[in-house]
């Protein structure tokens, strides 16, 4: 609680705390944490304490005690170590009861009390009291509701937990290192004369791209793991194009059907790349994204035809089977994260000592190899630079040059691992969204 309600609190008395509105909130929220706990423990074979009366008079104490005592709570934390002592006495007699008869846990029917669950929601029924005197109301509802999913969800929560598994969790732990603690530590000052970019903007850059990437293989994962190629290769596209395309490339090598769906999902990969661009864009230069979005979206749409072309002109033939998935392979390294960073950090110097030696000309020579390696660190790079109106469509042309020149790799990509005979057809697709990218760059700068 914040000193400011402790003091308004205080000078009212306990009668500004036993506020009306405030009892009846806090007696229904405990009776409502009460019937969800008498329906979860409700079949267990050693009642545990608690219930849909036990918890109403045992907010109403927390709630009593503290307000008897405010400014030192000292009545509220001896009622709360009569209440640990009396839980920790209940909790021993469990335990012997399962030494004393260790199989009665797995007899049909019967079930125990479910661990340490009973013993937490008595504490935080007890806790309500204080809790919805004191502070805003949103908070004990927040606190009942949360403990009442929590307690229904346990065989779903065990499930999901037996499902993502130590690994899928490390995974997170990184994510949660690129967010949390990394990103606010780094300084948000240039550190090198030849570019405005700072180590806050580049981290900020891998904080973005690593959400999106990561957040399109969870849903490929565990949301819909089973939705089919064309689904798992729109969100492969969505973290990484290239990669898709070289999975499916080889997958397409060595099918002996199924040629239209794969050519499809080649093609259907490289066109949410355009939506990808525009999204990591407008997070970090609007105006940017608005030169941009005419040219994307339309590359998007022509991907899209190409992409149901190249499907429904094959869809009648044998052993077509929408089923097949590409496995999602987990984006979120350390290690590509670092890598991410210096490309984007060398990709940054060169735009920024470029630029005023060689001109404009220079950013299309950088996209073309950006394109060849990954567009991402040269999107954000250019995305997150001080450019004026006039250089706006000239950074939005080198976008698009180097999604082209990426589209190229990827053409090569498909022709390599597929093959001539199997890969011309979405080899020869993308290739064709290049030419489209080449038109929608003459037309960005004004050349047509």
């Amino acid at each position: 609680m914040n000193e400011d309600s402790v003091s308004a609190f205080l000078a009212a008395g306990p009668e500004g705390l036993l506020e009306p509105y405030r009892l009846v909130a806090l007696l229904g929220l405990s009776f409502f944490l009460g019937l969800a706990f008498e329906e979860y423990f409700g079949d267990r074979r050693l009642k545990a304490p608690g219930g849909v009366r036990t918890f109403p008079l045992l907010a109403l104490l927390g709630a009593l005690l503290y307000a008897l005592a405010p400014e030192t709570a000292a009545l509220f934390l001896a009622g709360l170590a009569v209440l640990g002592v009396w839980l920790a006495i209940w909790y021993w007699h469990r335990l012997s009861i399962q030494q004393a008869e260790p199989r009665i846990e797995h007899s049909p029917g019967v079930r125990l009390d479910g661990g340490i669950m009973a013993l937490v929601t008595n504490l935080v029924a007890y806790l309500l009291g204080p809790v919805t005197l004191t502070q805003p109301l949103w908070i004990p509802v927040a606190i009942g509701v949360t403990a009442v999913l929590f307690m229904g969800a346990r065989e779903r929560l065990h499930a999901f937990a037996e499902t993502v598994g130590g690994t899928e969790l490390a995974t997170l732990a990184k994510f949660l290192i690129i967010i949390g603690i990394v990103l606010p530590l780094v300084p948000n000052e240039p550190v090198v004369s030849v570019t405005s970019i700072t180590p806050y903007q580049v981290w900020l850059a891998v904080v973005v791209v690593s959400t999106l990437s990561y957040l399109s293989y969870l849903v490929q994962r565990y949301v819909a793991p089973r939705h089919g190629l064309l689904y798992s290769a729109a969100l492969g596209g969505l973290y990484s194009s290239t990669a898709a395309t070289i999975v499916i490339s080889r997958r397409a090598g060595t099918a002996e059907n199924n040629s239209h769906l794969l050519n499809a999902a080649i093609v259907l990969a490289t066109s949410v790349m355009f939506l990808r661009i525009l999204i990591v864009v407008a997070i970090f230069n609007r105006p940017l994204a608005f030169a941009l979005a005419p040219s994307l979206v339309a590359l998007l749409a022509a991907g899209l035809i190409l992409s149901a072309w190249l499907y429904w002109r094959g869809s009648g033939n044998a052993g077509a089977n929408g089923g097949d998935v590409l496995p999602p392979a987990n984006p979120l390294e350390i290690q590509t994260a670092l890598i991410f960073a210096l490309l984007f950090i060398g990709l940054s110097v060169a735009v920024g000592w470029a630029r005023p030696e060689f001109g404009e000309g220079s950013l299309f020579a950088l996209a073309a190899l950006a394109g060849v390696t990954d567009i991402d660190p040269l999107v954000l790079s250019v995305a997150q630079s001080a450019h004026g109106d006039a250089e706006l469509y000239f950074d939005a042309a080198a976008i698009l040059f180097a999604a082209t020149s990426n589209n190229v790799l990827k053409g090569i990509y498909t022709l390599t691992f597929a093959g001539l005979a199997r890969g011309l057809v979405p080899a020869g697709a993308l290739f064709l969204l290049s030419g489209a990218g080449i038109a929608a760059i003459l037309l960005t700068i004004g050349l047509v």
